[in-house]
């Protein structure tokens, strides 16, 4: 088993302490998330409200019941994973295309809780992994010759769509150093539905290991 796997093992087993019996959870997406999914028969849910399609298959194949996140109400906790966090515990996600759903999850949750292994922790958002742009087919040209103008590099993630039939622009070079007003400015392109910086909906309670346990920040 590698260091990075034993790392996400271990921040999701952390995650587990913010679980209560009988509450609806939010579950992400993501090889963290994964690691996580494989513990929950440790608790005894009341349901969950899944981030894509794919958490949704594994928590049935589970059993555990899936609930509709108009009928669930605001939940108490979320738990995803993240592509990379900077000191301020905001976020790029969306490396696994579910950024839209994670990012409405996240905001319909009392409390946003990440699990990420030490490789993910940065001083800088977006300088070693792009940010990821979930964009209507039919704007994806457009949105990327704004995204150019903006000085990034947007690269169509090529035979993939989300599940809400939408297309992602992997970009490059964006200038993150302001995660918020870049989260705004991007949100404000016609034609983008969402985009994976999560500095508005940032995380309340980042459980990063490392190789010599799990450190726990909060915001």
């Amino acid at each position: 088993m590698s260091d990075q796997h034993a790392q996400k093992q271990a921040a999701a087993k952390a995650a587990l302490s913010y679980i209560e019996d009988d509450m609806i959870l939010g579950v992400g997406t993501g090889s963290t998330v994964n690691c996580l999914i494989e513990l929950l028969p440790q608790v005894k849910l009341a349901g969950a409200v899944a981030s894509s399609q794919v958490t949704e298959d594994k928590l049935r194949a589970l059993g555990i019941e899936i609930v509709d996140l108009n009928f669930a109400g605001q939940l108490d906790v979320y738990i995803d994973g993240a592509d990379e966090v900077n000191a301020q515990l905001q976020l790029i996600k969306g490396g696994g295309g579910a950024l839209t759903r994670e990012k409405i999850v996240a905001a319909a949750s009392k409390t946003f809780v990440c699990m990420v292994d030490a490789s993910k922790s940065v001083e800088t958002l977006g300088r070693a992994f792009p940010v990821p742009i979930e964009v209507l087919p039919q704007a994806r040209s457009y949105v990327a010759r704004e995204l150019a103008q903006m000085g990034g590099e947007p690269v169509y993630r090529e035979g993939f769509v989300t599940d809400y039939g939408n297309v992602i622009l992997d970009t490059y070079d964006l200038d993150v150093t302001n995660p918020i007003a870049l989260e705004k400015q991007l949100n404000n392109i016609v034609g983008v539905v969402c985009n994976g910086v999560f500095a508005a909906n940032q995380a309340d309670v980042l459980l990063k290991a490392g190789s010599s346990g799990v450190e726990t920040l909060t915001r």
